[in-house]
């Protein structure tokens, strides 16, 4: 019974409506009949005649029948009626318990009357459950005012219909999203509302996709706009195209000013970009490329160029294949054209410089070997072609080390060539005794700096060897160094040299705290301790004659036939030196007191028989030697030489070409005194 309560009584009314209509005139037939047979008897009484009573009785019988059939038609029409309504009500009731969206009537005081399994089922309740609520006490809190407005509107006659989203609250009381659309059902006589009927569609998975579209679109346009760039959309249906706040903004318009004509962009970009943008643009809008994309300049509002980078793709075409719907981006690249201006003037510069650099390298006389960071030359000079006897173009892309091989010129070691460890500064690395080893074995002095390349993240990034032929400059050195210690005449050493290698002597020989003393025993002198160094102090008897009576050539010569003669007595080891005029020193590096007696013996023989001549007349010289021991305690150089000339002048006194050892010294209260008178 409570369908009959409910919706269907829409069809039961609308039923009755027709019948009602059908008896009304069935009524007015059967009335109007017995007004003609009720005038048919009055008439009769008048006396009219035959004729004219026969006339209304006619009438009469006809209303009568057409009443009868009104009658009998009406009552098979409320028959087949009630039948369809009863089939209308079942068709009803199988189409709202089988609906898959919610359908409910609800009472003007806005309590459910009916509903149906799928609203029950989309809030968690039971029909009866539900039946006793009112649709406020399941419409979630932020929405019950719609319902409210729209009641009041239903109420007032100003609307028959409705339709809106809202919240529905579960039973568990979790919200769900809903559509509403339905109508009022009012009395057919006065008009006044009865109740609503509404169908109720579950939208919330429609909204859930649409809040997570909004998500993901919110969280695109910050990604874009953080990017700096715009969105354009070209939409042909539309009839223009949009533009997004950050497209706009990049140019300085603002939001909406630049939306409508398609070709208004165009306009706006620089006359030297238009036509190579517009090539690209009608390229890809005749499918002749994927995608459309190009670098140009536009112009902002306050007239300066803005440089764009505009990517977009036809996205909807029509069968025809002419375009409906593009979109595209635009980024603001005006830092980046700016930067690549910037690295374009320095490149240039850079290449200049490098040129320079490269005719400077190969103009200088100094030879230059460039290595990347795996030691593999990348330039040389020829300069370095010249020196190392390899052409550049053989060179390039080898090893160093098969084209560069220097060694120390007094070791014979390789002198490597090696990158500096990480985070280490490496300052240049000069090298003047280098010799350059050519691959045909010939050598060539040189004098190299090797400087390493550090980029600015201090990664190594490779060598730069400078080297130079140092042949002439090292034998001259060499001459020069040999000059400096070596007499010029006798090719022995010289005083300054000699003094510092009897320097030396000393001070090893106090270090090593040896001690050759000798000492007078009765009438002899004993040697006690080691052996040490012994120094002789020569000086020759007679030159000066030879000088006087030969000239200084004659002496000049004589002195050299009389270095050769000392230097030939004596061992490799030994030192020999002028120390000018003709006073000669020797340096035992080894042997006693008494061995030394031996060797100055030997030189005074050797020089005493020198046959020398000039100018046909005979020369005969001789030599008188002072020996002193070179020990831990002899004292400093100059003493030791003092103490060898005493003990040479003795050796004159005592009738020349004869030998005097002086005695050795002792150190009181730190001065140095003789231990005995020389003999």
């Amino acid at each position: 019974m409570r369908l009959r309560t409910g919706v269907a009584r829409i069809v039961m009314w609308r039923g009755l409506t027709s019948r009602e209509s059908l008896g009304r005139a069935g009524l007015a037939l059967l009335v109007a009949g017995l007004g003609v047979l009720a005038a048919s008897i009055l008439l009769s009484r008048l006396d009219l005649g035959t004729e004219a009573l026969k006339l209304c009785l006619q009438i009469a019988m006809a209303v009568a029948a057409g009443a009868l059939f009104l009658a009998a038609l009406s009552t098979r029409r409320i028959s087949m009626d009630r039948q369809q309504i009863a089939e209308s009500e079942l068709r009803f009731r199988r189409a709202m318990e089988d609906s898959a969206i919610g359908i409910v009537v609800v009472g003007l005081d806005g309590r459910i009357r009916q509903t149906n399994p799928a609203f029950a089922a989309m809030l968690g309740y039971t029909s009866e459950e539900i039946e006793t609520l009112t649709f406020f006490q399941i419409t979630h809190p932020d929405d019950q005012q719609i319902g409210r407005e729209t009641m009041d509107d239903l109420k007032a006659g100003t609307v028959n219909s409705f339709h809106f989203e809202k919240r529905y609250l579960r039973k568990d009381g979790t919200p769900v999203w809903a559509h509403l659309a339905g109508s009022v059902i009012r009395d057919e006589t006065s008009g006044r509302p009865l109740y609503l009927v509404s169908q109720i569609e579950n939208i919330d998975a429609r909204k859930q996709a649409e809040a997570r579209i909004a998500e993901a679109e919110t969280r695109w346009n910050f990604a874009l706009a953080g990017a700096g760039q715009g969105v354009w959309d070209l939409d042909m249906r539309k009839g223009g195209t949009t533009y997004s706040s950050t497209w706009v903004k990049m140019l300085g318009y603002a939001d909406g000013e630049l939306d409508g004509d398609t070709d208004r962009w165009l306009t706006m970009i620089h006359p030297d970009d238009r036509e190579t943008v517009a090539e690209a643009d009608r390229a890809h809008l005749e499918g002749k490329t994927p995608f459309f994309e190009a670098e140009f300049r536009m112009r902002h509002k306050d007239g300066h160029w803005v440089w764009i980078l505009d990517r977009g793709k036809a996205i909807e075409r029509d069968e025809d294949g002419r375009l409906i719907r593009a979109i595209g981006s635009l980024t603001d690249i005006t830092r980046r054209k700016e930067a690549e201006e910037r690295l374009t003037v320095s490149a240039a510069m850079l290449a200049d410089e490098k040129e320079r650099l490269r005719v400077t390298l190969q103009s200088i006389g100094d030879a230059v070997i460039c290595t990347d960071a795996a030691n593999r030359i990348t330039f040389m000079n020829p300069v370095a072609e010249k020196l190392t006897g390899i052409a550049g173009g053989e060179a390039l892309g080898k090893m160093l080390g098969h084209v560069y091989w220097a060694v120390d010129e007094e070791t014979g070691h390789r002198i490597g060539v090696t990158r500096p460890a990480v985070g280490v500064h490496a300052p240049a690395d000069q090298n003047s005794r280098a010799v350059l080893i050519r691959r045909d074995d010939t050598r060539c002095s040189i004098r190299q700096v090797v400087s390493p390349i550090v980029n600015d993240r201090n990664e190594f990034c490779g060598l730069v060897i400078v080297f130079q032929d140092f042949t002439d400059a090292r034998a001259l050195q060499r001459q020069l160094a040999h000059a400096a210690a070596h007499d010029a005449l006798t090719g022995l050493a010289n005083r300054s040299s000699f003094i510092r290698a009897m320097e030396d002597l000393v001070d090893q020989a106090r270090k090593d705290g040896t001690a050759d003393t000798t000492r007078l025993v009765g009438d002899t002198t004993r040697s006690v301790g080691g052996a040490g160094h012994q120094f002789m102090f020569i000086d020759l008897d007679h030159f000066k004659l030879v000088n006087d009576t030969g000239g200084h050539a004659a002496g000049d010569a004589l002195l050299k036939r009389v270095a050769v003669a000392i230097r030939g007595v004596l061992g490799p080891d030994d030192i020999v030196a002028r120390l000018g005029g003709d006073e000669f020193a020797v340096v035992l590096k080894s042997g006693s007191a008494a061995g030394a007696k031996i060797a100055a013996r030997s030189i005074i023989d050797a020089i005493g028989g020198l046959d020398f001549t000039w100018d046909g007349r005979p020369h005969v010289i001789g030599a008188s030697i002072g020996l002193a021991a070179i020990n831990a305690n002899c004292g400093e150089v100059d003493e030791i030489i003092a103490r060898a000339d005493a003990a040479c002048y003795a050796a004159k006194a005592a009738g020349r070409g004869c030998v005097s050892v002086a005695p050795d010294a002792q150190i009181v209260d730190g001065r140095t005194e003789p231990l005995a008178v020389a003999s």
